[in-house]
């Protein structure tokens, strides 16, 4: 018995090292601070607003035109023409980066999950990626639209059910996020306000592998939808493109996703109050914050995420990988020190998992 688990547990799959990039074009607190007193002085609730912008703790955004050229909307087919044309120009760069960390070549790869919300393209990017970097004609796609920021943690769930199912086979996850192609100028309710001030842009990719590999050994999975609350993350479609919904009452759902996520570490023997490290979805402070209380976690366990927030802002699908790529950059942790990484998004979803750390060097 001893030797079919061990033999079982050199077919986990392994979440590699994480590759992320940001655009050039960088836009500062300050500066969106200016920009929602100048184009919104008579918003009888501009007061609140520049308060829960300057709350998100949000330091600095990336995004992928000067802010001169993002206030603008030129149609939504431009956009989305403009989506396109970045994500072929930054995607590739980072996928590269990420199969050489993991120790890969395209040829390598069974299956390409791509993640993103802020465009649309069909046939998906995966097609175009296969031609352009030579993956095989063989490898499997899977586009994943419509998850918003649960899909990062939806891509590696799905990788690791891939792999359990194939388990000598490796999965690349893409999230391509340009968040800024989605603003809306028109749109001045309090919500869209914040979420102004909130969304950045993002790309960033990462291996799993069903064999070897450094980083996270992936054991469980799980997601959970909090009833009834589809429309508190939502896009309303329109000619001019996707208008971004958000509900006042999204910050408080860490109150009903913490039992979720206290209950998928119980079904796998651990405590999830009491582990090494944490990989969160960082979609505001409140999220970390509440989570901290209810999962009875010291704040420094979400130190990672909370820098994404900071640096970057929320970059939907990404934060989840941007997150792991700073335990990475700490250095990683301990040989099977216990992990937890979750995604949340429209639902209002959670996608949760359960892993140990694994060094590739190492015996398990």
């Amino acid at each position: 018995m001893n030797h079919l688990r061990r033999k079982q547990a050199r077919f986990m799959a392994t979440l590699c090292r994480p590759s992320v990039s940001v655009p050039e074009h960088v836009i500062t607190m300050e500066e969106t601070l200016d920009l929602a007193r100048s184009r919104h002085a008579d918003h009888p609730q501009l007061p609140l607003v520049l308060r829960l912008i300057s709350n998100t703790g949000v330091r600095t955004r990336h995004i992928v035109q000067p802010i001169e050229e993002t206030l603008k909307h030129p149609g939504f087919e431009d956009r989305n023409k403009l989506y396109e044309a970045e994500a072929k120009a930054r995607v590739p760069v980072v996928v590269q980066r990420a199969l050489d960390d993991a120790e890969l070549l395209t040829s390598d790869v069974d299956l390409i999950i791509y993640v993103s919300c802020t465009g649309f393209m069909m046939p998906s990017l995966t097609a175009w990626l296969i031609n352009e970097m030579d993956f095989s004609t063989t490898t499997r796609q899977l586009p994943i639209a419509q998850l918003g920021c649960a899909a990062g943690g939806a891509a590696i769930n799905r990788a690791h059910d891939f792999c359990t199912a194939y388990p000598e086979a490796n999965v690349l996850i893409v999230a391509c996020e340009f968040c800024s192609l989605c603003y809306q100028p028109t749109d001045v309710g309090v919500g869209s306000l914040l979420s102004n001030g909130l969304f950045g842009d993002g790309v960033a990719a990462a291996v799993v592998r069903g064999r070897g590999g450094t980083g996270v050994r992936l054991e469980r999975n799980g997601s959970y939808l909090i009833p009834k609350t589809e429309d508190w993350i939502s896009y309303d479609v329109r000619a001019t493109g996707f208008h971004f919904l958000l509900d006042k009452r999204v910050p408080g759902t860490m109150e009903p996703l913490a039992p979720a996520l206290q209950e998928l570490a119980g079904n796998h023997g651990w405590d999830a109050s009491d582990l090494d490290f944490y990989i969160i979805h960082a979609g505001g402070p409140r999220i970390l914050d509440d989570l901290s209380k209810f999962l009875q976690v010291d704040p420094h366990a979400f130190r990672f995420s909370r820098a994404t927030l900071t640096e970057y802002g929320n970059i939907a699908s990404a934060v989840v990988l941007d997150a792991l790529r700073r335990l990475f950059d700490e250095g990683g942790a301990e040989q099977r020190a216990r992990g937890l990484l979750a995604g949340f998004g429209p639902g209002i979803t959670a996608e949760m998992s359960l892993g140990r750390w694994q060094n590739t060097d190492e015996k398990t």
